[in-house]
């Protein structure tokens, strides 16, 4: 497996090194910013957290979460990020399912990540088994401007116990990126399953974003990315891009990827493409400065992300865990990563 890591390390950092002025002079463009989003499917450590259910990830627990098996996942997530972005690491990485802040200081600041300069963003969520959404960004291509988490209200009259959803605006080059991380409730039990959660969460992100375009009278930069729980025909996303007439559409650049890439997740033989990445027109359509289009996006999915499936024909994402059978590999999804370039 590692063979393969470097090997593609190694052809891709041959490309780079081959076809990539590292500099550019008056008239060039900059190299594209990298944007990453990856469901790490539950990076816990080893300790037991009083205030969440996190006893499955415990030595002693059902999964039997060892020292060694968490230092390996923190050592494979690491070598995908390397590998995502072809030796260059992606300028901002988004996650999902992380116990806490200490996971990502191990990865960030325990593997060769260190070197490239990565600051944290993260706090902790009402999630009941305490798994969070974050990002990390480099901080000699982003800058910090202003972030918040963002709970929805009760429904009906409950507290949300679910993820909440992570805001963080950053300069990037010349340009404001405001970037949304979602994980939205599960569909275990069924699709139908978390419904009324998603439609709650969606319509906060929907408010949250009216807002922000309001308030940007030239026309702002949104990029909502994360797993949604649901694929891009889902009423819940429907109604996240356009819910009305007086409403600014969004455009989800991961509808119709299945024509070239089925899906970032494999349930019983099946692609989803439920890890999507939506944008403004704004980043569409700019006449100058940071834009991207449908074609700058794709799914990160070489050979060892991939194992073959034991019980359906094909290959499937390489998880760590099936059911409760260690696997040792590295996530049960695909990351998805895209490209902001310059005019």
């Amino acid at each position: 497996m590692l063979q393969g890591i470097f090997k593609y390390i190694f052809f891709t950092l041959t490309i780079v090194t081959q076809n990539v002025n590292p500099g550019f002079s008056q008239g060039e463009l900059p190299q594209p910013v990298k944007v990453m989003f990856y469901n790490v499917e539950n990076l816990f450590d080893i300790y037991n957290d009083s205030l969440t259910d996190d006893n499955d990830f415990l030595p002693e627990g059902v999964m039997r979460w060892n020292l060694k098996r968490y230092q390996k996942k923190i050592n494979s997530l690491y070598k995908t990020i390397i590998a995502a972005g072809e030796w260059e690491p992606p300028a901002i990485v988004a996650f999902c399912e992380i116990e806490n802040r200490k996971v990502l200081e191990d990865l960030v600041f325990g593997t060769y990540l260190s070197k490239y300069g990565y600051s944290i963003i993260h706090e902790d969520s009402p999630d009941r088994r305490g798994i969070d959404v974050c990002l990390i960004f480099r901080k000699k291509i982003a800058k910090i401007i202003d972030y918040d988490y963002w709970i929805p209200k009760d429904i009906n009259g409950q507290g949300f116990n679910s993820r909440s959803v992570l805001y963080t605006k950053l300069a990037v080059r010349t340009d404001t990126i405001n970037l949304i991380v979602n994980h939205w409730p599960s569909r275990r039990g069924g699709v139908l399953a978390g419904e009324n959660y998603r439609h709650l969460v969606a319509s906060m992100v929907r408010a949250k974003v009216d807002s922000i375009i309001k308030r940007d009278q030239s026309g702002a930069r949104v990029i909502i990315l994360g797993d949604f729980n649901c694929t891009p025909d889902d009423q819940v996303l429907k109604y996240l891009i356009c819910p009305g007439d007086t409403s600014i559409p969004l455009i989800n650049l991961s509808e119709n990827m299945e024509f070239k890439d089925p899906g970032t997740y494999r349930f019983q033989g099946i692609w989803e493409m439920i890890d999507q990445v939506i944008v403004s027109g704004r980043l569409i359509s700019s006449p100058v400065g940071l834009y991207t289009d449908r074609a700058f996006l794709k799914i990160f999915k070489p050979d060892f992300l991939m194992k073959k499936d034991p019980k359906y024909p094909g290959l499937s994402p390489f998880p760590t865990y099936r059911g409760y059978s260690y696997q040792g590999g590295f996530s049960d999804h695909l990351p998805v990563l895209l490209e902001l370039r310059m005019k």
